[in-house]
């Protein structure tokens, strides 16, 4: 386990350092994920309530940040894009996080227990759960497939939503779930295409580091293929419509010749032109998930198929 950091040197933690342990980046697209799975939902809620509902949802989503950042705080400190985060930069002490991180936690599952209903609260409890110990204290130290399976924690969310609005999961709120675990993995594998010293240098088996960035290349374009069926049969659900069919073909069409590029690709290239097409598909990938879900949203409100 990481070692709990004792707090050194007299900088101290300001409002912004204890947000940035939630992971406010990574909450958005929880908090997004989730208010859409809750809006398109057949079930209508009490505007206050479903806000309430987000809010619980998004606290606990930041309460699994903290203790990501607890648990994480050693190889934090090895990467250049995590050296800064609070733990690692001294400003909060490990403890802290972890205490933070388990008040969110219990605060967050109960409130949401009596907002909407027990079953969405044990579920918001199974995803810290799934998040915390199955994908950080586990898998992702332990195998390349760590963000395949693990990317789940970050797939409940919608269906935690539509848990709110109904009590209970269905097609729709499954296929939400498979169209962001199958996009987990070319978005963090892209990343890690040009961040692989990092995840070396933590010793973090990313696919990248055990198999190289050609297996990744192959990996990216495979899930862009298998991603896609997905995408495409939401939008002949009740949730889904024409606009929506139409923003998921393009931009699956997008994600998919992106892939394709990425394939054809190999480290002399890549390394020549500073990653370009590598970094083009990890920006497209952050539009991919928000545009749908959005395009979701727009056509419940506008009326579907």
């Amino acid at each position: 386990m990481a070692e709990i950091n004792a707090y050194e040197g007299p900088a101290e933690a300001g409002f912004g350092d204890y947000v940035a342990l939630l992971k406010p980046r990574v909450m958005s697209l929880v908090v997004f994920t989730a208010l859409a799975g809750l809006v398109v939902a057949p079930v209508s809620m009490n505007p206050f309530v479903a806000f309430c509902c987000i809010l619980f949802i998004a606290i606990g989503g930041g309460a699994s940040g903290a203790m990501n950042m607890w648990y994480d705080a050693d190889i934090d400190a090895k990467m250049r894009r995590t050296q800064t985060r609070p733990i690692p930069a001294g400003l909060i002490q490990g403890r802290e996080a972890l205490g933070l991180g388990i008040a969110l936690s219990v605060l967050s599952v109960m409130m949401l227990g009596l907002a909407a209903n027990w079953f969405a609260a044990g579920f918001l409890a199974f995803t810290i759960f799934f998040y915390v110990v199955i994908y950080t204290m586990w898998l992702k130290r332990l195998t390349p497939q760590n963000i395949v399976i693990g990317g789940a924690a970050g797939s409940f969310p919608p269906m935690v939503g539509w848990a709110c609005a109904t009590g209970g999961i269905s097609i729709e709120s499954l296929l939400m779930f498979a169209l962001i675990f199958f996009w987990t993995p070319p978005h963090f594998w892209a990343l890690a295409l040009f961040t692989k010293a990092d995840y070396s240098d933590a010793g973090v088996p990313m696919l990248t580091v055990t198999h190289g960035r050609t297996s990744a290349r192959r990996h990216i374009f495979a899930y862009t293929l298998v991603l896609a069926p997905f995408a495409l049969w939401l939008g002949v659900t009740s949730v889904g419509g024409p606009l929506y069919m139409g923003v998921a073909v393009v931009l699956n069409v997008l994600f998919i010749h992106g892939g394709w590029k990425i394939l054809r690709r190999d480290d002399a290239a890549a390394e020549a032109d500073g990653y370009k097409v590598e970094r083009q598909f990890f920006k497209l990938s952050l539009y991919y998930t928000f545009l749908h879900f959005l395009a979701l949203m727009v056509q419940h409100w506008v009326g579907g198929w």
